[in-house]
């Protein structure tokens, strides 16, 4: 296992009904706050109000500012960081899934940002280029899409359509007081969106598993164990959406996917890099980008890490290897997984998303531009090369 420091500041208040703590988790941290959502916010409108009246019957006041879209622009970030300087808030509280956590908390740093707020974006991977941010405004989130785990950790991801690209801001700062994951709240959500975050739930540990250090029991096995609670709690919340036990499952796995537990000392998503050029050029939902690349990623690299394809066939995907060679388990297990993804109603290759073999090589310019060190390699384990990245997008289309 590699040496690490963790530090997780985050306080978690879990479980069906906790929304109904807002009001008094918000008033530990200030009076005035903004809310921050989506502009398209329907679904979220009865939790929108609840929020508010909860918060001002504990003295905090509140503005909102809904005006998030899906992969929250850096423009958007800056209108939201003028309001919340004008209006003299002293806390911001995020609600909604991760591109609305995401924002809520490039606001909160933006707010004491000097400058550019693009210059706090990791554009490039080598960090050559980025100004973190050092302070924000203190911070709740209430997680409505269990996915991105922003709720507790320390990573915004935004995006810049003049450059075509979307990264991270990377920083202690960004990490919120307090986050609360009610369970009741994602009961509304569309099973696309909710298969497309489970997907994202499983990308945050899978590609650790495959990419990272070689020799991790307890974390491998960590791993295995979400990647596994995924695959047998979706189909219970498809098959019923009102279904709290499962979702509860979920909700807590995909925050404990990234909130640091699974990967100390190994925390890179090269999966993730790929994902981002297929969203910034490509419009692709970011589950779904997800969805597309794991199979391709894993069938590209089942002759290099054979050991690792074998363990997931049968630990996660449950696969019998009595009677069976190495190569079968492995074949089975990526046909399971793929088998999978299908049936939960999220796409498996680009094609279903209009993306040909013609717009590969603008996507691994893309990826090269925004997640290539400056020894011209995608960081993992084994590093990638743009070979790599175009032989892994052929098999996805």
């Amino acid at each position: 296992m590699n040496s690490f420091e963790y530090y997780n500041p985050v306080r978690v208040v879990f479980g069906p009904g906790t929304l109904q703590r807002v009001g008094e988790e918000a008033a530990k941290l200030g009076t005035s706050a903004m809310i921050v959502s989506y502009a398209d916010h329907k679904l979220l409108k009865p939790v929108l109000t609840q929020a508010e009246s909860l918060m001002k019957a504990a003295g905090v006041s509140s503005i909102t500012f809904l005006e998030v879209e899906p992969n929250p622009e850096i423009g958007t970030v800056e209108r939201g960081v003028q309001i919340a300087k004008e209006s003299g808030v002293d806390m911001v509280v995020g609600i909604g899934g991760g591109s609305a956590m995401d924002a809520a908390k490039a606001i909160a740093a933006g707010f004491y940002y000097s400058g550019d707020l693009w210059n706090m974006v990791y554009s490039r991977h080598d960090n050559v280029d980025a100004i973190p941010p050092e302070k924000a405004l203190p911070m709740l989130m209430v997680s409505t899409l269990p996915a991105t785990a922003s709720e507790m950790n320390q990573c915004a991801v935004v995006s810049n359509p003049a450059l075509k690209e979307k990264s991270y801001i990377w920083g202690e700062c960004l990490f919120p007081k307090t986050a609360i994951l009610d369970p009741e709240l994602t009961t509304t959500l569309p099973t696309f969106q909710t298969a497309c975050g489970a997907a994202d739930t499983i990308s945050h540990v899978l590609e650790i598993y495959f990419n990272g250090q070689d020799k991790s029991d307890l974390l491998h096995r960590w791993q295995e164990g979400v990647m596994r609670n995924v695959i047998e709690n979706l189909p219970k919340v498809l098959a019923n959406e009102a279904d709290i036990d499962a979702r509860t499952e979920l909700q807590w796995t995909a925050t404990c996917a990234l909130n640091g537990w699974a990967s100390p000392g190994d925390a890179w998503t090269p999966m993730h890099q790929v994902g981002h050029v297929l969203t910034s050029r490509h419009g692709i939902n970011h589950g779904s980008t997800l969805s597309i690349i794991m199979p391709a990623w894993m069938e590209y690299y089942k002759s290099t890490k054979p050991e690792r394809c074998f363990t997931f066939a049968t630990r996660v995907m449950g696969i019998d290897p009595e009677g069976k060679s190495q190569s079968e388990v492995i074949d089975e297990g990526l046909c399971a997984f793929r088998r999978f993804l299908k049936t939960s109603g999220v796409p498996i290759t680009m094609s279903e998303k209009g993306v040909t073999k013609a717009d590969i090589p603008a996507i691994v310019e893309g990826v090269k531009t925004v997640s290539f060190g400056s020894d011209g390699m995608l960081s993992c384990n084994p590093p990638v090369s743009a070979e790599d990245i175009s032989n892994i997008l052929l098999k996805a289309l």
